[in-house]
């Protein structure tokens, strides 16, 4: 793996890896924005892709820049890492707020889009998950511990998560954010609740599948069929199960549909 470091126009210096050989695919995380999070799936893959992740502005490793944090910023960002790394086409693959993320990247710059796979992901916020999402931004002002550990319950699925306790001991254990880092995942999540694909939609070309569980308690199953209803050239993939986490819980499977998408002509 090799890691660089890409600035954007605004000065936000973003921490970006690149691993393996073959067709270039950029992985975009969600709320969390870190790039470690594609490590369990990146392992499983295998070999002939070669893996472009990173960490969102103001995310881990990469500092925050001037910029508003909206998803058409975070699209932005995506398009200047693929510059900065000579890819003037590729692959992208996003998770929850990384859906929505590289929906806009595939609207907005079309020719640049191989092929899209959105996870988790959504068309435009239910009241359910305006609910959800406003609960939490609460609770990260008001006690950050109880923010980290709530995300590891709402994320797995009870099952797995029972045998993989470690995951929430984790959440439990990790630093609690400092005041500019709850600065920016509050304003992570205002840009995920204002998103709205309703007016980019009909741009979005390349061939697209749509992955996700049906026991997803953070972006439930009906707003994933209901993306794929708004997108109705997507191939539609639903999980029996795996919870909102399932490219860690169900890495084997979600490995499987990830080569498989791959190997799509475009």
């Amino acid at each position: 793996m090799t890691t660089i470091s890409v600035e954007t126009p605004d000065g936000a210096i973003l921490k970006v890896h690149r691993s393996g050989m073959g067709d270039p695919l950029v992985l975009v995380s969600g709320l969390g924005g870190t790039g470690a999070f594609w490590k369990p799936a990146i392992d499983t893959i295998g070999s002939g892709v070669e893996f472009i992740c990173f960490d969102q502005r103001g995310i881990g490793a990469s500092t925050r820049g001037t910029a508003p944090v909206t998803v058409g910023q975070l699209a932005e960002d995506v398009l200047t890492v693929c510059d900065a790394l000579g890819l003037s086409r590729a692959s992208f693959l996003g998770h929850s707020t990384g859906g929505c993320i590289v929906q806009t990247v595939a609207a907005n710059a079309p020719d640049r889009v191989e092929r899209l796979a959105l996870s988790a992901a959504w068309f435009r916020p239910s009241h359910y998950m305006t609910a959800l999402f406003e609960f939490r931004l609460k609770l990260l002002e008001i006690d950050a511990q109880a923010y980290a550990e709530s995300a590891a319950l709402l994320s797995y699925a009870p099952d797995w998560l029972e045998e993989n306790w470690d995951m929430f001991d984790r959440a439990s254990a990790a630093p609690l954010p400092d005041s500019d880092l709850r600065q920016v995942i509050a304003e992570r999540i205002r840009a995920l609740l204002s998103f709205d694909g309703s007016q980019q939609v009909e741009h979005i070309k390349a061939p697209t599948t749509i992955l996700g569980t049906e026991d997803d308690m953070i972006v439930p199953a009906f707003l994933q069929k209901d993306l794929a209803r708004h997108l109705p050239q997507a191939k539609l993939h639903m999980l029996e199960n795996g919870g909102h986490f399932y490219p860690v819980s169900r890495k084997e499977r979600f490995a499987a549909l990830v080569r498989e998408w791959m190997k799509q002509t475009a």
